[in-house]
């Protein structure tokens, strides 16, 4: 009796934090942020750290600075070809962060954390206001990390030409300031970026040699970042169209259906396996969505949807937000209100349907605020005591108990009080 209140109190805790489950849910819906959110508020942070750092050491004409050290009319110190890197890599990762590529979102953490380091120790013009900004930044990129799942040959083709971008930037300017150091000296960008392309490429003409020893380290590290960036980029470009190819060669296997006022269910519980048999049978277009494949599922006769149901991705891909109806068949009651939540989210017509398991977890369900709820395990149990102890058994009652009515107080038995939670 004891551990009562404190039953109580947890099972508080949980209705309270799926409530502001519930409001978050709603609040989504109604600003449409599953199109814009996470990705263009961190790509806006990404643009403006990027800016921030090169006013803060380029000066507030960086742009045009930046054309005339490009065109060989202003002599750059070496202390500014970090930030000119790193703030022209943030400005064109914010690019790939808006496409929520996954391979933008690694560019974007490292360039923000080099940004950090270098704003710490490099004794930036930015102080401690721009270290501040950066960590801000790359918090929230690490908070959104989930949301940046996408492997498209166009975020990757962008990563694979920044990476590109940045190292010949880096081969270039490195020789031209380390000009002297070579025999013979390289006194203009045009040789310094011939050199540094003949190096990175592993060519090696020999016309141009380093002389001192910090010279010819440079020259090593042209050599080796030049091999990891290039082998990385072609990897960063062709892995996506393989996998986009092995993925339509699996799909091919499985069954092809229009997805389109079709029925979702969701959940491999006998539930979920007869209603998608029952719809099947009546001709329906059904599409079953399971967390994972289990092994008795033929893909030539199903179309299937393998993934989180919560995730509002993989409901999107199984066409939730054009489907008849939306069932969440699950054994858990928590995932069927979270599967509903992200369905909704979607928005489309769809009916949704919420397996109920459990009485005690009605509130959960009820915060959804599924169209039905079917509740079959609840009605074997009270049958079978109305049968034996010869109670009469209607088919009102009957349909009462299997859709359970949400807007009514949860039944409790004869001569006892509603149990908490």
């Amino acid at each position: 009796m004891a551990d009562a209140p404190r039953e109580t109190e947890i099972a508080l805790l949980k209705l309270n934090a799926e409530q502001l489950r519930t409001l978050w849910h709603g609040v989504r819906r109604a600003l449409r942020m599953d199109l814009w959110f996470p990705q263009i508020p961190l790509a806006v942070l990404m643009w403006l750290g990027g800016v921030w750092l090169l006013k803060a050491d380029v000066g507030r004409g960086w742009q045009h600075d930046i054309t005339r050290i490009l065109d060989g009319s202003l002599r750059m110190p070496p202390r500014m070809l970090p930030p000119i890197l790193i703030g022209s890599g943030m400005l064109t990762m914010a690019l790939g962060l808006l496409w929520r590529s996954r391979i933008a979102w690694f560019m974007a953490m490292l360039l923000v954390l080099t940004a950090a380091i270098s704003t710490r120790f490099g004794g930036h013009a930015g102080g401690y206001a721009l270290l501040a900004y950066f960590l801000l930044v790359l918090a929230a990129l690490l908070f959104a990390y989930r949301h940046f799942d996408r492997a498209s040959v166009a975020a990757s083709t962008l990563f694979a030409l920044t990476s590109v971008a940045m190292l010949i930037m880096y081969a270039t300017f490195g020789s031209y300031y380390l000009g002297a150091q070579y025999k013979p000296a390289i006194t203009d960008l045009v040789t310094a970026l011939y050199y540094s392309m003949v190096t990175m490429s592993t060519v090696g003409y020999g016309d141009i040699v380093p002389l001192t020893a910090e010279a010819k380290l440079f020259t090593v590290s042209i050599i080796v970042l030049g091999v990891a960036v290039f082998a990385t980029s072609l990897t960063a470009v062709i892995a996506p169209m393989v996998s986009h190819s092995l993925q339509r060669i699996v799909s091919r296997k499985g069954r092809h259906m229009k997805r389109e006022k079709h029925f979702v269910v969701i959940g491999n519980t006998a539930l979920a396996i007869n209603t998608w048999r029952e719809l099947a049978r009546r001709g329906r277009p059904v599409t079953r969505l399971l967390r994972k494949q289990p092994d008795d599922i033929d893909l030539d006769e199903v179309d299937v949807v393998i993934g989180d149901p919560g995730n509002t991705d993989v409901l999107r891909q199984a066409g939730v937000g054009r489907a008849q109806a939306v069932m969440a068949m699950m054994d858990d009651d928590s995932e069927n209100a979270f599967a509903i939540l992200a369905a909704r989210e979607l928005g489309g017509g769809a009916r949704t349907v919420a397996a109920l398991n459990d009485g005690r977890h009605r509130n959960r369900i009820k915060l959804a605020q599924p169209d039905v709820v079917i509740a079959p395990q609840l009605l074997g149990g009270e049958l079978l005591a109305m049968l034996l102890t010869g109670e009469e058994v209607t088919s009102d009652f009957v349909m009462k108990s299997v859709f359970q009515d949400l807007s009514a107080p949860a039944p409790s038995p004869a001569g006892t009080e509603p149990a908490a939670g």
